[in-house]
């Protein structure tokens, strides 16, 4: 009788290990309300090291590269093909040191300032404010400035927004107008400073509250049709719960469109680690840090739901990403860094937990475009290369403005040394063609995972996907080698009865389209 019991318990114990350790996931074709914002997939130009100088902006005079008024013709290229939506400028912590003023008029009679943040580089200043909204309108993206709080005024900014956004006559659009702008550019999205907590002043919550209503009431110009401008709080740093209980608490929601969050996937502030030469150990630590966002929003956005149950405040994750020590031999104050299939894995997971939570989630942005941590494009010279993160933003693209839909999601978890991490993440949405698509992301570093999708609420005929993965971790595109990894057709997910199995390689991220 003891021999049978042990039996039965071991058959239970196996059956219920083997059920659980199963992949599966039930879309809810159906069942979508949730629009996936476009602007999740936003993407930040800081003056950083070689972001803008030597990145965007190669100078309109004596550059060899092609250019369009001095912005490099391939990276327009890049980024119209990637969908960017938005583009923050001019940081980050620059923006909190940076004049609005000095950047337009004749170049030639700009004056220099000191990047004390980034290097401390001197800057000419000739890529301001003209150039940086000409080349969102060459690109197809929204404009989104970041307003000096820290080291600024009231007025200053008050003067920023009436020069880009006012028809009329007034002092502001007459020196626009001066400087070669008749109509305005029509700027809607606007921070009121950045990281108050930190560079841009090492405020109180509770003052950095009072700052920004004073700001906010400043900023209420409009330019027809009842288009409003979005006034961005500086928000939180990763888990600091309380910043976001009191701007919530303390500014009135009529003056708040949307607070900020930033969270960067770090090993160790202290000991970041190599973006190419990385152990298994450091890759999982990685995880760690980026799978934290799913923790992070929930608990922000419950505080919000707390004062804003109508949700009519958006959280903006205006700053995430990967960042390690910079590549051997680079200016340390310049933050370049490679870019791995690591940080595929990075941008597939928290593209995926931002499209969940797209119900609050309504702006997120890339740290940074170009040359500058896990950037999408790299330059040396007149080469240019996309990197794994590129690929995946471009894949994922199809998710914009299309409808989110609800899934249920059971997964193997990848272990390492005691810890654990979900292996699978998913997204699913419907474009207005009709179209769903289900990205996939295998973290797991070593072992493919056999995925079963419960498709529910809609039928489907045929399947067809990309896939973007490498030989190894830590394989990245060079200047010697640029197409090393890009996507590829991936052909291996078999559709029959509205039930979809796919297998999915370690460390991959795949995209799939069913019609």
């Amino acid at each position: 009788m003891k021999n049978t019991t042990f039996m039965l318990l071991t058959l239970v114990f196996v059956a219920t290990g083997s059920l659980v350790a199963q992949n599966k996931i039930v879309v809810n074709a159906d069942l979508g309300k949730t629009t996936i914002n476009k602007h999740i997939y936003g993407h930040f130009a800081e003056h950083l090291g070689r972001c803008i100088y030597d990145g965007f902006y190669v100078g309109d005079n004596n550059s060899k590269i092609p250019n369009t008024d001095g912005v490099r013709k391939d990276i327009i290229d890049a980024l119209i093909q990637l969908k960017v939506p938005n583009l923050r400028w001019p940081g980050g912590c620059f923006a909190d040191t940076y004049h609005w003023k000095d950047g337009i008029g004749p170049k030639d009679k700009r004056p220099t300032i000191v990047n004390t943040w980034w290097g401390g580089v001197t800057e000419n200043n000739s890529f301001g404010t003209h150039d940086f909204l000409n080349l969102c309108e060459a690109i197809g993206a929204a404009p989104y400035l970041s307003g000096n709080v820290g080291s600024g005024t009231v007025q200053e900014l008050a003067d920023w927004i009436q020069y880009v956004n006012f028809e009329g006559e007034s002092p502001m659009s007459k020196l626009r107008k001066e400087n070669g702008r008749s109509q305005p550019w029509k700027v809607q999205y606007w921070g009121v400073g950045n990281e108050a907590w930190g560079c841009g002043g090492n405020m109180k919550a509770e003052y950095y509250a009072n700052i920004y209503r004073q700001y906010a009431t400043f900023m209420n110009a409009s330019w027809g049709d009842n288009e409003r401008i979005f006034r961005i709080a500086s928000g939180a740093s990763s888990n600091d719960y309380n910043w976001t209980e009191v701007l919530m608490r303390e500014i009135p929601h009529n003056m708040l469109e949307g607070i900020a969050l930033h969270h960067y996937s770090v090993i160790d502030w202290n000991a970041k680690g190599s973006a190419t030469d990385f152990s298994e150990d450091q890759y999982f630590t990685t995880m760690q840090r980026a799978y934290q966002m799913e923790e992070l929003i929930t608990r922000h956005v419950n505080i919000m739901d707390k004062y804003d149950p109508r949700k009519r405040v958006s959280l903006v994750v205006d700053e995430w990403g990967g960042w390690y020590d910079v590549e051997q031999g680079t200016n340390p104050g310049f933050l370049y860094q490679q870019n791995t299939m690591r940080d595929a894995m990075i941008a597939g997971m928290t593209l995926n937990i931002f499209n969940n939570h797209s119900e609050r989630v309504m702006m997120a942005n890339l740290a940074q475009t170009v040359n500058v941590l896990q950037a999408v494009i790299l330059t040396n010279e007149e080469k240019m290369i996309l990197t794994p993160t590129y690929h995946v933003m471009e894949m994922y693209n199809v998710h914009q403005d299309a409808t989110l839909l609800p899934i249920d999601i059971t997964t193997k978890n990848y272990t390492l040394q005691e810890r654990s991490l979900p292996a699978v993440s998913c997204s699913a949405s419907r474009n207005k063609e009709g179209v769903t698509h289900i990205s996939l992301v295998n973290i797991h570093a070593k072992e493919a995972q056999q995925i079963t999708l419960d498709l529910r609420g809609a039928k489907y005929a045929t399947v067809n996907g990309k896939i973007l993965t490498a030989a190894k971790l830590q394989d990245c595109n060079t200047f010697d080698a640029p197409t090393k990894i890009q996507p590829k057709p991936f052909n291996g997910a078999a559709l029959n009865n509205n039930q979809l199995t796919v297998s999915v390689p370690p460390f991959s991220v795949i995209v799939l389209a069913l019609k």
